[in-house]
C-alpha cells in the first residue's frame, strides 16, 4: 500500500522510530499520556447514568442488576496483576466511585461479581435482584448473551430463588463459596410477603412461557442496557421477549483496546443505532472497504475479503461507504487494525455516526466462495422463521467448513426449544436446511453449490444444553462469562467433538438439486 504497515491482531506493527526516541528522551510522556486519558476512557463507562439518565432519570439510592462476571487476578513472575479489562475495572476504586457519585448501586457485593464461578455468581445476582426488586431502576450486562442465559436459568430457579427470599436464606447447593455466601447473607432477612408475591407473578409467568419477566418482576426498571449489535443479534427476539415493551438501549461502542464512540439516542433500536465517534478517544484512520466478488489470485484469498484503498483520517470518511477500523491509542498501539467493519451512517457536528456491520474475517470458505458472520446470521435469521410453525425457537446456533471429504460443506449446528414439550417435525427441519443454503447469496457460493464444487449444507440438530456444554468448556479455560460469545464457526478439535458427540439428527439442503 505504499505506507507504514498496519497493525493487527495477527501480526502487531512495532511503534514508529519517531515514537520509540521520543519515549527514550522522556520516558514520562508515554505514563504521562497514558494517565491523562484514563479519567476520560473511564468515564465512558459512565455514559449510562449521565446521557442516558437524562432520557431515563434515575432515583438518588436505586439500585441497578447488573449481571457481570469477573475472573479472579493473578500475578505475572514480573510482579504485576493481570485479568480482563472487566476483571480490572470492577476491582477497582473507579467501580466503586461510579457508584457513589451516581447513587445508584449495584445489587450484587463485589464478591459476588469476583468470585470466577458464573453459576454461583448467577445465582446471588438474581436473589438480591429480586430482594432488592422494587429499587430496581433498570437492568444491564455486558452482551445480550449474558442476558438471556441469566433468565433462561432463571426458569429453572425461581423456586429456590423465593425460598431464600422467605427464610432469609442462601441454598447450601447452590452457593458452597464461604466467601460469597458471607457477603450476600448479611443483605438478607426473612420476607415471606416478598417471596409470596414474587411466587404468584412466576407462576402467572410461567403460564405465559416468560414473556414480559423483567417488567412483571421489576416494576420500576425503566430500561435494558447491554451491547446488542453484531454477534449479539440473534439473540434479540429472546430479550425482546423477556423485556415486554421496555427499551432496549444499546450500550456505547467500546473494546478492548479503546473505546471508539458513544449512542447518543438511547431510544433507537439496535438494529438502527449508530455510535458517534469521539475524536480524542484515540486516533482513528478508515480504511475503505469495497466487497471482493470474485477470487483473487493470491495466498491469502481466505482473510482477503474486501478490496482496501488507502486508510483514510476521520475527517475525511463518505456517507455510505464501508471501512474498517484503524486505531493508534495513549497507550501504545499503533495504527492497529481492530477487524472491525463499519458503515457512516451520518455526521452529528462533524464526527461520523457508524453502524457496526460485522467483523472483517471470513469465517466460512471452502472454494471461492465468501461468507462472513453477518452472512451466516442472515441465513439463520430466515431459515429459523419457520420453526413458528411448530411452536420452537433457536437457542444458539455455530458452523463448521467441513472439507474432510470432496467435495467440502457448510454444517451448522443448531439448538432447538420446543415448547410444551412437542416434538418438531423433520419435514421442517428439513426445510430449514434447504432455505438456508439458499439464503447464502455469495456469488462465489451460488457458483460452486451449482457446480458442485461445494457439496450441500448440512444441518446437524444437537441436543438440549450442548451450547451450554460449550460455555463451561470456555468458563473451565478462563474466559469468563461477561466476555463470552458463541463461536460462529469453529474449527476447534474439542468444540467438533462437543457438538458432534451431542448430535442428534442430520439434514441435507436440496436447495440446488
Amino acid at each position: 500500500m505504499g505506507m507504514t504497515p498496519l497493525s493487527s491482531p495477527k501480526n502487531p506493527s512495532p511503534l514508529s522510530p519517531s515514537v520509540q526516541e521520543r519515549r527514550m528522551e522522556d520516558p514520562s510522556m508515554y505514563h504521562s499520556l497514558t494517565t491523562a486519558r484514563s479519567p476520560l476512557f473511564k468515564s465512558s463507562s459512565w455514559q449510562l447514568l449521565t446521557d442516558q439518565g437524562r432520557v431515563f432519570p434515575l432515583r438518588a439510592g436505586g439500585r441497578i442488576l447488573e449481571l457481570i462476571y469477573s475472573s479472579k487476578q493473578f500475578k505475572t513472575k514480573g510482579g504485576l496483576t493481570a485479568g480482563t479489562a472487566t476483571t480490572h475495572y470492577y476491582a477497582s476504586e473507579e467501580f466503586k466511585t461510579k457508584q457513589k457519585c451516581t447513587e445508584s448501586f449495584t445489587c450484587s457485593p463485589l464478591e459476588v461479581i469476583s468470585e470466577g464461578d458464573y453459576k454461583q455468581s448467577t445465582y446471588c445476582h438474581l436473589l438480591l435482584g429480586l430482594y432488592f426488586c422494587d429499587q430496581v431502576d433498570f437492568v444491564t450486562s455486558a452482551f445480550a448473551y449474558s442476558m438471556v442465559h441469566v433468565f433462561t436459568a432463571f426458569e429453572g430457579l425461581w423456586e429456590e430463588i423465593c425460598h431464600d427470599i422467605r427464610q432469609g436464606s442462601l441454598s447450601n447447593s447452590r452457593v458452597t463459596s464461604p466467601r460469597m455466601r458471607r457477603a450476600v447473607l448479611e443483605h438478607l432477612s426473612p420476607n415471606p410477603s416478598l417471596a409470596l408475591k414474587i411466587e404468584s407473578k412466576c407462576r402467572e409467568l410461567q403460564r405465559l412461557d416468560w414473556c414480559c419477566t423483567i417488567p412483571e418482576l421489576w416494576p420500576n426498571a425503566k430500561y435494558i442496557y447491554s451491547i446488542m449489535t453484531g454477534s449479539m443479534q440473534p439473540y434479540l427476539k429472546k430479550l425482546r421477549h423477556y423485556a415486554g415493551e421496555l427499551p432496549l438501549v444499546c450500550a456505547d461502542y467500546g473494546s478492548t483496546e479503546s473505546w471508539i464512540g458513544v449512542n447518543l439516542d438511547p431510544y433507537a433500536p439496535p438494529q438502527t443505532v449508530t455510535f458517534t465517534v469521539i475524536p480524542t478517544l484515540a486516533y482513528f484512520e478508515f480504511i475503505p472497504l469495497v466487497n471482493s466478488q470474485h477470487k483473487r489470485p493470491t495466498d491469502d484469498v481466505i482473510d482477503l475479503d474486501y478490496q482496501e484503498d488507502e486508510p483514510l483520517p476521520l475527517s475525511q470518511v463518505k456517507l455510505g461507504q464501508q471501512y474498517e477500523l484503524v486505531l493508534t491509542t495513549y497507550t501504545g498501539l499503533y495504527r492497529y487494525r481492530l477487524g472491525d467493519v463499519v458503515e457512516v451512517a451520518s455526521f452529528y457536528k462533524g464526527a461520523p455516526q457508524l453502524t457496526f456491520v460485522c467483523r472483517r474475517k471470513l469465517i466460512l470458505t471452502i472454494n471461492i466462495d465468501k461468507n462472513t458472520e453477518k452472512d451466516l446470521q442472515l441465513a439463520v435469521e430466515r431459515s429459523s422463521q419457520l420453526l413458528v410453525q411448530c411452536r420452537a425457537e433457536l437457542v444458539d446456533f455455530t458452523s463448521h467448513a467441513d472439507t474432510s471429504k470432496h467435495p467440502g460443506h457448510y454444517v451448522i449446528y443448531w439448538e432447538i426449544k420446543v415448547k410444551d414439550g412437542d416434538e418438531i417435525r423433520d419435514r421442517v427441519l428439513q426445510e430449514c436446511c434447504r432455505e438456508m443454503d439458499a439464503a447464502f447469496a455469495d456469488y462465489g457460493y451460488v457458483v460452486s453449490r451449482r457446480t458442485n464444487s461445494i457439496g450441500p449444507l448440512e444441518l446437524r440438530l444437537v441436543k438440549d444444553g450442548t451450547f451450554g456444554n460449550i460455555l463451561e468448556h470456555y468458563i473451565s479455560n478462563g474466559a469468563t462469562m461477561s466476555q463470552y460469545k458463541t463461536p460462529r464457526c469453529t474449527n476447534n478439535p474439542v468444540l467438533l467433538r462437543i457438538l458432534d458427540h451431542n448430535t442428534v439428527k442430520h439434514f441435507w439442503s436440496t436447495a440446488y438439486g
